[in-house]
């Protein structure tokens, strides 16, 4: 995630004890204790412990961990559904934990739609009136709200539902009413408390491809709870990790598959494909020499000498890649007195976006030995891609 991207959700120093005397604990925990012998000291539950975090604007974060890690604490903590024992959850310049109960109010309808694991639908409410609840609750005339719950059920595939009930559907269809009626109440943060963990696997991959590919139309902030590593891989553009309440690591997938933090990580990514996690990013190699468009055969030709080469490839003045040149393809240009080689390029190559996966990439290579092409949605060249460096990525990736 881009740093200079603009943040929507900033935590810094959150904690949160559950029992009577959070000063005890707090205490004790300041004194270096962990939350074990905090609890057996003082009776008294360290759920979270200096919880440092941002949001980004536009990003889905996932926050992961195991039973019991804080997880739900922690996006219970950021509506306030659970109030704080330290700490500050700044969001637009409003300070959480300090809001009056009416600021409160208003701060979740501006900011914030949860959708939960137990998809929490009215059973007595069709499809449509389940995706309108939120607005009628703040007071949208009916033909409006009716319009903008319409929207967002057919934005999440539900077109020609609108008067089932919730008993009618599947799993999968009643968590999309879900997303639906969040989406209709157009908060800017979704917060999603495993939402997915009811559904059967099948299913589950699915919705999850279906977040993605929302999120990304949408743009809105997503911060999503789950236990599952693979989920949190599938869809995170960022993974805080949680144990025992606090944060073990942060970053990207892959970030956290090539670099855990500690041991714990690093138990906890055991199994895991990384030809099928990793991207053709992390194997990416700068490119040796390029050619450029105004080039002739015979600086092709002394660029493939110098670098030891027999192709190259061929970019624009942006830098957008416009093809491959091989040495005999060069060499005939300029027997022919050819002045651009543009005309002897070959497009018998591939092209691959950043986060394109290693495993879609053994199959890639060409008989030829092409290196695969690395670019950007612009078609800017970043890199190459060779198969020697895809063996060595998953081979060090293993050693982690």
């Amino acid at each position: 995630m881009d740093e200079k991207q603009n943040v929507k959700i900033q935590v810094r120093g959150l904690s949160k004890v559950f029992g009577k005397h959070p000063k005890k604990a707090l205490e004790l925990r300041n004194q270096g204790l962990k939350r074990p012998a905090i609890l057996e000291q003082t009776g008294q539950t360290l759920g979270l412990s200096n919880i440092d975090f941002d949001v980004y604007e536009g990003e889905l974060l996932v926050i992961m961990g195991l039973s019991g890690s804080g997880k739900s604490t922690l996006i219970r903590c950021l509506n306030r559904l659970i109030d704080t024992t330290e700490g500050e959850i700044v969001i637009d310049g409003e300070n959480i934990p300090t809001l009056s109960d009416k600021e409160l109010l208003e701060c979740r309808r501006r900011h914030f739609s949860m959708v939960f694991q137990n998809f929490a639908l009215f059973p007595h409410r069709t499809v449509q009136k389940n995706a309108e609840f939120g607005l009628e609750i703040r007071g949208i005339s009916q033909s409006e709200r009716y319009k903008i719950a319409r929207d967002s059920l057919s934005q999440v595939g539900l077109d020609g539902w609108e008067d089932a009930y919730p008993n009618q559907l599947s799993g999968g269809m009643q968590q999309r009413v879900g997303l639906a009626r969040a989406l209709a109440n157009d908060a800017s943060v979704l917060l999603l408390d495993e939402a997915f963990s009811a559904l059967d696997p099948l299913i589950r991959k699915e919705m999850q491809q279906e977040l993605t590919q929302l999120q990304a139309e949408t743009q809105k902030t997503t911060v999503f709870i789950t236990h599952d590593l693979d989920e949190a891989l599938n869809i995170g553009d960022r993974i805080v990790l949680l144990k025992d309440g606090e944060i073990v690591q942060i970053g990207t997938p892959e970030d956290i598959l090539t670099n855990p933090a500690d041991d714990y990580v690093r138990r906890f990514i055991e199994g895991v494909d990384m030809s099928r996690i990793l991207t053709a990013e992390s194997a990416m190699r700068p490119v040796r020499s390029t050619a450029r468009e105004s080039d002739g055969p015979r600086t092709v030709m002394h660029k493939m000498r110098e670098n030891s080469i027999d192709s190259i490839y061929v970019l624009s003045r942006d830098r957008k890649l416009l093809g491959l040149l091989e040495v005999d393809a060069a060499k005939e240009a300029a027997d022919q007195g050819a002045t651009t080689v543009l005309d002897y390029m070959t497009q018998d190559f591939r092209r691959v976006k950043p986060d394109e996966p290693l495993q879609n990439l053994f199959a890639m290579f060409s008989e030829k030995g092409f290196p695969i092409a690395v670019e950007d949605d612009e078609q800017r060249l970043l890199g190459v891609v060779v198969k020697g460096a895809v063996l060595d990525e998953l081979a060090r990736a293993g050693d982690q």
